[in-house]
């Protein structure tokens, strides 16, 4: 038999598992503008005592694609990560393709950091292009023929769920993740447009006014039951 302290533990266990998901939800919407974002999901159950638990898991599903015009932003349109490389040489992934010339030459992250492991473009070029497999190439001039500089890589990984957040927009490799396989196809990316975070705010907004009367209710309850708890204590203390 359930007794009025074990309705109250469950509901002070219930508020703090449903404010541990408000935290999941306030996160997503705070990078529902961050390019390729991938959001997190909290998944709720109870165990068999009756206790609300949670796992969080990254929804590794596509976002939607917008059109930027910037031949240095590049969206995936597929699953996967391309590898980028931070001045200190980490390597880390992501799927944030708003790239950009940086004051050395090479092709980078807004942070900075180098797309693969180095990618430099010649100055004073006519045409920049993307190919679908990541192929990068340039024209001089009108007149002259494209050529090869480089290539943008697109990795995947076995368990994608398992990969750890890493540096703002990125991800780190993980045991649990298992190897980047390098994925070789030739529709994999598309120049000039970026990938939205695959939030779906309408969702989200529900998500959060469901929480919010779900925690009002359980603090109620609780409320309710340490009432009746000290109510009793009172009576047979007369």
């Amino acid at each position: 038999m359930t007794t009025v302290q074990g309705v109250i533990r469950k509901c002070i266990n219930n508020t703090e598992t449903q404010f541990e998901r408000l935290g999941f939800v306030a996160t997503n919407f705070a990078n529902y503008s961050t390019n390729g974002y991938k959001c997190v999901r909290f998944e709720q159950m109870l165990n068999e005592d009756g206790y609300l638990t949670g796992v969080a898991r990254t929804d590794v599903g596509q976002g939607s694609m917008m059109i930027t015009g910037n031949p240095y932003d590049v969206a995936l349109k597929t699953d996967g990560y391309i590898p980028v490389t931070s001045p200190e040489g980490e390597v880390q992934y992501t799927r944030d393709g708003s790239f950009k010339q940086g004051k050395d030459g090479y092709l980078v992250t807004n942070d900075g950091w180098l797309v693969g492991d180095g990618i430099k473009i010649p100055t004073n070029i006519y045409r920049f292009s993307i190919k679908g497999d990541g192929t990068i190439a340039v024209m001089d001039d009108k007149m002259s023929p494209e050529r090869k500089i480089g290539k943008i890589s697109v990795v995947r990984f076995q368990n994608p769920e398992a990969l750890e957040k890493g540096a703002p927009n990125k991800m780190k490799a993980t045991a649990e993740a298992g190897e980047a396989t390098l994925v070789k196809e030739d529709n994999l990316l598309a120049q000039n447009y970026l990938e939205r975070a695959n939030l779906n705010i309408y969702d989200a907004v529900n998500d959060m006014l469901r929480l919010n009367a779900s925690m009002i209710a359980s603090m109620r309850m609780a409320k309710i039951c340490d009432d009746l708890y000290n109510k009793s204590i009172n009576l047979r203390d007369t």
